[in-house]
């Protein structure tokens, strides 16, 4: 059966108030301090990602939910469509506020601050079988943020297996640090399992990156762990595979590991080899990070296809 969707995505829809330069660690006592810049963009991992997968070409849809607001309407919504992001499947719902998250962006490094709302709005009943149906491949990710999802993702990751769907993770941080071991029975349905090195480290419950990929690599058919400025490296239980990072001036990092798994899992699902897979990826995350912001320094598909072609 020819499905409509190449990639289907829950979103955690919110606004990114990204601050950079200067001194952004702030004090209280009524200290006021100035920063360089500010920009306001739509964030969310999900959304990044699907920003990033429509750019390259793949027929892309969330589904998730926007406050009645500004920053749900004209941020949010408007910024998914433009990227050509399929958002039938996102709802409208004026019972809550739009998610915002505060970064505070330092070189190298960045801190959080969020307001969760639409972020968590999803619902088990939102991914109904009509566009499971439809989708080639689901992506989960933010799956610590995404609280009403998070017991219902193994079953929903069955359906999506009984409609011959493959299925990627990126669980992103969890907030409260818990990590937690319901995680692992979802795992048995993952393809493509795709966290960062620490991550990963809390995930297995190892102080050791090589301990940790060990242990999780039994669990999952392949195994891809984004290094930073390092690049990046996939597994399975009988090879390896590296990819060193791009050298270029970094903005911020914000949206770099979505962009990342946009760009892998674009080589992935047309069964590129994986030193491809990964240069892809590594070129998306690359690409990101020249730019302020989730989404305007990603990568489109020609400038893709012309990096792969040239050797990477």
């Amino acid at each position: 059966m020819e499905k409509h969707y190449d990639i289907l995505t829950a979103l955690d829809c919110c606004v990114d108030l990204v601050l950079s330069g200067g001194d952004v660690i702030p004090r209280f006592g009524q200290q006021e301090q100035f920063v360089d810049d500010y920009l306001i963009e739509m964030g969310g991992s999900g959304c990044i990602f699907t920003a990033q997968t429509a750019k390259l070409g793949l027929c892309t849809a969330g589904i998730g939910v926007v406050g009645d607001d500004a920053f749900g309407r004209t941020v949010v919504l408007s910024t998914l469509s433009a990227c050509g992001v399929d958002t039938s499947f996102v709802r409208c719902d004026g019972r809550w506020k739009t998610g915002l998250g505060v970064l505070l962006c330092v070189e190298g490094d960045r801190a959080i601050l969020t307001y969760n709302g639409t972020i968590d709005a999803i619902t088990a009943d939102d991914v109904t079988d009509v566009i499971l149906s439809q989708t080639r491949h689901l992506h989960i990710s933010s799956y610590y943020l995404l609280h009403k999802l998070r017991p219902h993702w193994p079953k929903i990751a069955k359906r999506a297996k009984g409609f011959g769907a493959t299925i990627s993770l990126d669980t992103n941080w969890d907030p409260e640090n818990r990590w937690g071991e319901e995680l692992f029975e979802l795992l048995p349905y993952v393809d493509v399992f795709l966290p960062n090195e620490q991550e990963l480290m809390r995930i297995a419950g190892k102080d050791d990156i090589e301990e940790a990929a060990a242990f999780v690599v039994e669990k999952v058919p392949l195994l891809v762990i984004k290094l930073g400025a390092q690049g990046a490296m996939a597994m399975t239980r009988g090879q390896n595979w590296k990819r060193d990072a791009y050298n270029v001036k970094v903005a911020d990092t914000v949206g770099a590991g979505d962009s990342f798994d946009g760009g892998f899992l674009w080589g992935w699902l047309q069964g590129m080899s994986m030193e491809q897979c990964l240069t892809a990826g590594c070129f998306c995350g690359t690409s990101n990070v020249t730019a302020h912001g989730g989404t305007r320094g990603q990568a489109n598909k020609d400038t893709l296809i012309n990096h792969i072609k040239s050797g990477g």
